[in-house]
């Protein structure tokens, strides 16, 4: 079949299916600074529903071409995302930068990778990427997000891993490339752009919503923060929910978020106190109005229980 009727043929399929009948959010570029624009995801869970839109994108557009960092949640994403970087930008993409290799941001990389762009990563990516983890996400997916990841959806490693930090200049435009993992996860890259004092954070910041916390390490991620607060970023582009011109304060209510789990979870680990009581007696009241609340938080809580258990703190 061909892509324009394979197109046609999901997107009537989506719109007939049971509750996915619903408008679609857009690929839609927001500047940021001259040079730097983002496009933004929907603050919820990945689904048909949805198109997995719900991790954000960003690019750097020079006139020898356009950065981007992270490439979405599915290929159709990634085309449509490549398209809106001609529009606004009019240069092809020549780079695309992978914070990390969560599904939500890396689906589309195999578009990025067909129109030609140099596709770089951290090099603790590579485990996870030839995991069977990985493969059963995949496999997953394809299931849970058809028609958008299908049986041509397959996952891409970088051209050019990393092991240490990076300027990557490209029209005149100098890009750092600064691993902070392991945090979110081991291979968490960001991208500042020092000349706007722009700063692509990934999913080291989740702005105004719970974060998804998984297997993380905690701990570094708390000092990843750290080293990010002294950058002194004036717009801060987070993994998931709006670009924010208050930088220092989204950064830090990450960090506050993951030391309040560390010390409330902490404490009940060291007291052998059961998790279901611990949790209970927890004052959440400054996150429970946060969105993705109710879905995240109790398992971020259980998860740095384990944590702390074994870590001994």
């Amino acid at each position: 079949m061909r892509r324009r009727q394979f197109l046609a043929t999901s997107a009537a399929a989506v719109a007939g299916a049971p509750g996915l009948a619903r408008a679609q959010r857009a690929v839609q570029a927001r500047q940021l600074s001259p040079a730097c624009w983002m496009v933004e995801g929907e603050a919820a869970l990945g689904s048909s529903a949805n198109r997995n839109f719900i991790s954000n994108a960003g690019f750097v557009a020079t006139p020898a071409g356009a950065v981007v960092v992270d490439a979405l949640g599915s290929p159709q994403l990634a085309r449509e995302l490549i398209a809106e970087v001609r529009r606004v930008a009019g240069v092809p993409v020549t780079h695309v930068v992978v914070t990390h290799w969560h599904a939500d941001h890396i689906y589309g990389l195999q578009e990025f990778q067909a129109q030609g762009a140099r596709i770089l990563g951290h090099r603790a990516a590579r485990e996870y990427l030839t995991s069977d983890t990985a493969a059963g996400r995949l496999a997953a997916s394809r299931t849970e997000l058809a028609p958008w990841i299908d049986g041509g959806t397959r996952l891409v490693a970088a051209d050019d891993w990393l092991d240490g930090p990076r300027t990557l200049t490209v029209g005149g435009q100098r890009l750092q490339l600064l691993p902070v993992g392991p945090a979110h996860t081991p291979e968490d890259l960001v991208v500042f752009v020092p000349g706007e004092r722009v700063l692509y954070a990934g999913d080291l910041v989740f702005r105004g919503r719970v974060p998804f916390v998984g297997q993380a390490d905690s701990r570094r991620w708390i000092a990843a923060l750290q080293e990010l607060l002294a950058l002194e970023p004036q717009v801060l582009v987070p993994g998931h929910g709006p670009a924010s011109t208050q930088a220092r304060a989204d950064l830090e209510l990450t960090r506050d978020y993951l030391a309040f789990l560390r010390q409330a979870m902490g404490q009940a680990a060291r007291d052998m106190e059961p998790f279901e009581d611990a949790y209970r007696r927890t004052d959440w009241s400054r996150f429970e109005q946060l969105p993705l609340f109710r879905a995240a938080n109790r398992m971020n809580a259980y998860n740095t229980y384990l944590l702390m258990e074994r870590q001994g703190q």
